[in-house]
């Protein structure tokens, strides 16, 4: 076919089959219609239609060489007129010698058209229906249906080309050497006579004979390199107006679109984080579900941001908070509509520090109400414990209330004395009384499970300490982690110079009720608390009333009115050290088992700082002139109240004066700190200062008689006072209906471990029989009759199971290896000591306590520390 030729479309022949008695196939054929020629092409000129007109095209696709499917290599080059030619690479030669290619025989011409080009590209491509257009079905399908009987003398049909010399340039023009389609062979009717129609059915327009040339085009344009492809799509651009190019932006960006930071390794997505402030990181994680799962879990990301704005606070209560937030969710089953993952603690942890350093200072009016409780008496006690509120006074009585309402929801009446100590812990109360008794209350219920009695005087404080991990010196140095006491405990210290150790009873264990409970003309000091399955050891050396004490661990800190402070180990009795140094009597002390230190105040004005490992005084803090009667201690501040109504910031470890405080007018009679502020009561009022300045922020109660006490966690901060004659409790809430704020408890240790009540009944057992390091082994399991207490352990004239003296000292006490190993030599207020795993008249009336007749072994124990089998000799 040649230029001056028309192309042509050849429609396939149309058959009618009617059926009456016989079966008639009519074939009808048409003869070829000649396709109208394109009209000149428009070159467009608007750039304003045609936003792409004027664009330059990209250097990659200016010039780039092409390698020819037969190995011959060229250079495409983008011309002015916006067709590109193609010139043959220079052949590197020299004097006398040329370099032939592998692929050429040296009379390949220099110059290549593009025309000649595209052809050479066409060729490896197929010659089946890929060049057909889609829905236009191939000729040999139409002959499969024609009747075979008789057959019209072929006659040759111009096939359809993409050639036409009307057609618009292109810078891929169909090449000359294109395999034509397949001729359509028109089928004689059935009678023979049958010619082509003269009238079409189908009328052909511009557009189809546009239409049918793309089938070709795009064949060709697949197996064009690369470089060539981009280069005939922005022409193509070039000419495309501004709804065309809308239409493609939406349909490119969407999948061009790539998400960075989910493609990143997480190492390297969390280093790019890093280099954000906390807003923008906050800002990113609305991006996307898949952002927000990765900035959320990141705690990397977290800890950092956390040092970066300073309330990074050495590790120790960022680990304690984490370790909470987990425990919590090994009871909270999460929804199974939750499509997120649960964020990182450090991620909570750093939007509640940072709603606590804000929120406190920026928000001027805090939900505020106020309600009257305990009539007139003194508010003794004041607790802030899982959304309750618990307060004792000197009236006898324990109340209950709810912080959102200011609703009374319990009074825990039975003390026959003034309340002075409170502990809670979950849902269990432990208050201390005048009435010299100890009672274990079930908050859930409100009832009195327990009546603890055996000290002589007033119980004038106590703490609850629950196990957790800390750190032992061993032998050689050696630092291993062990988890003591093995079951929570309480510790109470009294007038009557001694402290008690005793088992806090879990919900569901056999109720206690001392001698003389029920009996108001009873003295409970009549009680021999050896009787008591829960209580643990006396503790006694103080020459005078215990005024204060501190525990953690096995770590027991006591301070007297002997002007002295004790170091005790909880699970020995040992008293490990005596601390001299004071003058007059020891009002307060403190204790950090991660630093090793405690802290006492006296009488005398001064603060003493002593080191739990060497028992000596590390810093002596004057500046106080009267009673230091309250301290409080954080991670970066040590802080001291005194009735010289001046409050002092300390730095902990080197001893320096910070701040003072003085702003009060009278004796501080209550205070409570953070990391951001400290909140003192004295003279009438109640003050916020800011612990990192010691400037004053606000006065949240002014012109009253006094302030009692005052607790704060969180959002919430409560206060009880005097206004003249009635008693008030006083709650502000910082927060908003919004704000996700947990807070952080003032000891900063958390009672969310559940690692207790995860174990089996008899592990639990073995734990707490563990903890008796003097607990005998019976001869017989099956023996129900009651002994004798035995003394000690080491006493090789009783019958044991195995023999004390062939077994390694560390296998039977597990402390072997510790500096807190017991002495072999038990103190006089052990001996004669009940053990619980004895048989005994009381075990005998509860046998549902579960208490087991012997000891386990050693290995059965999964909270003994993990080098002890390495140490064995």
């Amino acid at each position: 076919m040649t230029h001056q030729q028309r192309p042509s479309l050849v429609l396939a022949p149309s058959v009618n089959t009617t059926t009456v008695v016989t079966t008639t196939t009519t074939t009808t054929t048409y003869a070829p219609i000649q396709l109208p020629p394109l009209p000149p092409p428009a070159e467009p000129k608007d750039p304003r239609e045609y936003p792409l007109l004027y664009a330059n095209f990209p250097s990659s696709i200016k010039r780039f060489p092409l390698v020819f499917p037969n190995g011959s290599r060229a250079t495409f080059r983008d011309g002015a007129d916006g067709e590109g030619d193609l010139d043959e690479e220079p052949i590197p030669s020299g004097k006398g010698w040329t370099m032939i290619r592998p692929d050429s025989t040296g009379s390949s011409s220099k110059v290549v058209g593009l025309a000649d080009a595209v052809e050479r590209y066409g060729r490896k491509r197929s010659h089946g229906a890929d060049n057909m257009m889609e829905g236009v079905e191939p000729t040999t399908e139409r002959e499969t249906h024609t009747p075979p009987r008789k057959k019209a003398r072929a006659t040759h049909l111009p096939p359809i080309t993409t050639l036409n010399a009307a057609a618009p340039p292109s810078p891929l023009p169909s090449p000359h050497g294109s395999p034509p389609p397949q001729p359509i062979w028109p089928s004689a009717p059935p009678s023979g006579a049958s010619s082509p129609q003269l009238q079409a059915p189908l009328q052909p327009d511009l557009a189809l004979t546009t239409l049918l040339t793309l089938p070709s085009l795009l064949s060709h344009f697949t197996n064009l390199p690369q470089p060539l492809q981009s280069h005939f799509l922005l022409t193509l651009l070039r000419h495309s107006p501004l709804p065309v190019l809308r239409t493609l932006h939406s349909i490119l960006t969407p999948t061009l679109a790539r998400d960075f930071l989910t493609l990143l390794p997480p190492e390297l997505a969390s280093h790019v984080l890093s280099f954000l402030p906390y807003s923008t990181v906050v800002r990113a994680s609305r991006v996307s579900k898949a952002w927000r799962a990765i900035i959320d879990s990141d705690p990397v990301l977290w800890s950092d941001l956390l040092k970066s704005t300073k309330i990074w606070f050495g590790g120790v209560t960022e680990r304690a908070f984490a370790h909470s937030i987990y425990a919590r969710r090994r009871l909270d089953i999460p929804p199974t509509s939750q499509t997120l993952p649960l964020s990182h603690p450090y991620k909570m942890l750093f939007k509640s520090r940072q709603l606590t350093r804000t929120r406190w200072v920026d928000n001027e009016n805090p939900k505020h109400r106020s309600f009257p409780a305990h009539g007139s008496s003194v508010v003794t006690c004041l607790l802030l414990s899982h959304g309750r509120i618990i307060s004792a006074s000197d009236d006898h009585s324990i109340h209950v209330y709810s912080p959102l309402t200011g609703e009374l929801l319990q009074m825990l009446d039975g003390h026959e004395g003034g309340v002075w100590a409170l502990a809670a812990c979950k849902d269990t109360l432990v208050s201390g009384s005048t009435d010299r008794t100890v009672r274990i209350w079930n908050l859930a219920t409100g009832r009195c499970t327990h009546i603890f009695g055996g000290h002589t005087s007033t119980v004038r404080c106590l703490a609850i300490v629950k196990p957790e991990w800390i750190e032992i010196e061993g032998e050689g140095g050696v630092i291993t982690k062990e988890k003591w006491p093995k079951r929570s405990v309480i510790v109470t210290g009294s007038r009557d110079h001694s402290l008690r150790v005793w088992t806090l009873p879990r919900p569901g264990d056999p109720e206690y009720r001392c001698y003389g409970a029920d009996d108001s003309e009873a003295d409970p000091a009549d009680e021999d608390a050896e009787d008591n399955p829960y209580h643990k050891m006396h503790l006694e050396g103080h020459d005078h009333a215990v005024r204060a004490l501190a525990a953690r661990g096995r770590t027991l800190v006591s301070g007297s009115y002997d002007c002295t402070v004790r170091i005790w180990d909880i699970v020995t009795g040992e008293c490990k050290w005596v601390l001299v140094g004071h003058t007059q009597k020891v009002y307060s002390v403190v204790l950090d088992i991660h630093r090793q230190i405690a802290c006492s105040g006296s009488m005398d004005g001064t603060v003493r700082v002593w080191n739990l490992r060497t028992g000596q005084c590390q810093h002596t803090l004057t500046g106080h002139t009267s009673l230091v009667g309250l301290l409080g201690l954080s991670s970066s501040h040590l802080v001291s109240a005194a009735a010289d109504s001046t409050l002092r910031i300390w730095d902990p470890e080197s001893g320096e004066l910070r701040h003072t405080l003085a702003a009060h007018t009278g004796a501080i009679t209550c205070f409570q700190h953070d990391e951001f502020k400290v909140l003192s009561g004295s003279d009438g009022t109640l003050k916020m200062w800011n612990v990192r300045d010691g400037t004053v922020v606000r006065d949240l109660l002014t012109g009253i008689q006094g302030v009692w006490q005052v607790v704060f966690e969180g959002r919430w901060c409560v206060a009880a006072s005097n206004r003249n004659p009635a008693t008030v409790l006083d709650v502000w809430d910082f927060g908003t209906d919004e704000d996700e704020w947990i807070g952080e408890p003032p000891s900063g240790f958390y009672d969310d471990d559940t690692e207790e009540e995860d174990d089996g009944e008899e592990i639990e057992q073995a734990d707490v029989d563990a903890m008796d390091q003097d607990l005998e082994v019976e001869a017989s399991e099956e023996s129900t009759e009651p002994e004798e207490p035995q003394e000690c352990a080491r006493d090789s004239s009783q019958p044991l199971a195995v023999e004390v003296e062939d077994v390694p000292m560390e296998r039977v006490e597990g402390t072997r290896a510790s500096k807190w190993a017991p002495s072999s030599k038990p103190s006089g207020h052990q001996r004669n000591r009940p053990v619980l795993g004895e048989p005994s008249n009381r075990a005998i009336s509860h046998p549902a306590d579960g208490i087991p007749s012997r000891l386990p072994p050693i290995n059965e124990t999964p909270t003994r520390p993990r080098i002890r089998q390495k140490q064995r000799r």
